[in-house]
């Protein structure tokens, strides 16, 4: 997919975010700089949710949407890896029901 395509999307993704995706990115952007992570990240020919170069790791949110692609996110999550990234994933509900929990479970992955 070329560059400005994803670009594109990228921005699409940002501007239409759902409320977990805006929940945990403002819980992102108070992290350290060390830390400092990007939203809707292309990392190959995918677009992660958040993604932080520095420390390698992308975070994917899945909605329910995502219960019957299991085999499809497999893929892209060995693609992602394939490229250098650690990848872990939360529920949109974990986001909403258990913003701290999320956080430090994604400071405790960046550390690494």
């Amino acid at each position: 997919m070329p560059l400005r395509q994803r670009t594109r999307i990228a921005r699409r993704l940002r501007r239409n975010a759902t409320e977990a995706e805006k929940r945990i990115w403002w819980a992102l952007r108070e992290l350290p700089v060390e830390h400092r992570f990007r939203r809707q990240h292309p990392i190959g020919p995918y677009v992660v949710d958040f993604a932080c170069p520095r420390r390698k790791l992308a975070i994917e949110l899945d909605g329910g949407q995502h219960a019957t692609r299991e085999q499809q996110d497999v893929a892209r999550t060995r693609e992602i890896m394939r490229r250098g990234y650690r990848v872990i994933r939360f529920w949109n509900n974990e986001v909403m029901d258990n913003l701290s929990g999320v956080v430090e479970t994604i400071m405790r992955e960046a550390g690494k």
